[in-house]
């Protein structure tokens, strides 16, 4: 039997490779200042960002980077993605009082609705996404 071994560290300041193919293979977009992510928000429809936080000292930021499409799989595309950028990452978990990283951020139509903090089993992530969903706004 082989250990599999876990996914590598990015170094500190560096997005880790699972959160870079977010970016460049799913296309979603890097938010890199405020204003790029009021005009991303305000969109209409539901919209799900990522807040990786540092995955050289978060092991569960690779978790994450994983797990965002497929719950957006899981929700049929009911909502779009994006991640946030180092340079606004700390302004945006203050706004939202989503202080825990990796978090997901949810908005609809430029109002913030909620957000799901650190990495949590997959029946809870279906069951806070539903209510986050359905309850507000």
């Amino acid at each position: 039997m082989h250990d599999i071994a876990p996914a590598p560290a990015a170094p500190s300041g560096q997005m880790h490779p699972l959160v870079a193919r977010l970016i460049h293979e799913m296309n979603y977009p890097l938010l890199s200042n405020l204003s790029d992510l009021a005009e991303f928000t305000a969109r209409p429809g539901a919209h799900c960002l990522l807040v990786p936080g540092d995955a050289a000292r978060n092991l569960e930021t690779p978790d994450a980077a994983v797990v965002l499409p497929e719950l957006r799989m899981s929700f049929q595309h009911a909502f779009d993605c994006a991640v946030v950028g180092d340079a606004i990452e700390a302004e945006v978990r203050q706004r939202t009082h989503a202080l825990k990283t990796p978090s997901f951020l949810f908005w609809r139509d430029g109002e913030f609705l909620g957000a799901i903090e650190k990495i949590r089993d997959w029946d809870d992530y279906i069951a806070r996404t539903t209510h986050i969903l359905t309850t507000k706004g």
